[in-house]
């Protein structure tokens, strides 16, 4: 399934205000264009009005507790992968990685939450080997649990997720694929598509952090 950027991210943000959504990307399939800016404060979608962030609660591949509620006051990127996803997810973790280094001291301003969305494949090992290959390792949370864990956060953030049947690569899952932005007091601001460029979250997070 090709990812239509723009309009899944708009469909994403009047989800947000109406309490459903059904975004999803087929991992394996190719990106897209990045979305246009649709507020003049912000380079990514914006949504109308903020919504409070969904809770977030869950252990990183160390086993440290992490809930998104101790990051108030920074900008919060929240993005919903797993670690054999062959092309989006890398694409968002790659973009991620470009995004902070250009912030430069501002990179301290923000948090970036990853959630597994493969509770089968996505073990400490995976998650660390891939932090290190992304060169993310202390600069982004990886959280995982349990499929019930899990599913406890996917609920509530209209989040997709299940085993592709595909004889080629059993480990493929579909899922949605969005990068949410959290201002300092906690509440959904912006949306991007996986196929974001980092001058867009360069831009944002410094306005998401003052919020």
């Amino acid at each position: 399934m090709k990812p239509r950027s723009a309009s899944l991210v708009k469909a994403a943000t009047a989800a947000i205000g109406i309490g459903i959504a059904a975004i999803v990307f087929g991992c394996g399939g190719s990106g897209s264009t990045s979305t246009s800016t649709s507020h003049a404060h912000f380079a990514g979608t914006a949504t109308r009005p903020p919504k409070p962030a969904p809770p977030l609660e869950l252990k990183d591949s160390l086993g440290h507790e992490v809930n998104i509620d101790d990051y108030r006051g920074q900008a919060v990127l929240v993005t919903f992968i797993y670690t054999h996803c062959p092309d989006v997810c890398p694409l968002i973790v790659g973009n991620l990685h470009t995004a902070q280094s250009e912030l430069g001291p501002e990179a301290q301003d923000l948090q970036i939450i990853a959630v597994s969305v493969d509770p089968k494949g996505d073990t400490p090992t995976t998650v660390n080997r891939f932090l290190r290959e992304h060169q993310m390792t202390g600069r982004m949370e990886y959280l995982t649990g349990s499929r019930r864990q899990l599913e406890r956060v996917w609920r509530p953030w209209f989040i997709h997720s299940k085993p592709v049947a595909n004889e080629k690569n059993a480990d493929l899952v579909e899922h949605s694929a969005l990068i949410y932005g959290v201002s300092g007091s906690g509440e959904i601001t912006t949306i991007y598509p996986a196929s974001f460029v980092p001058h867009q979250i360069v831009h944002d997070v410094p306005i998401l952090a003052s919020r």
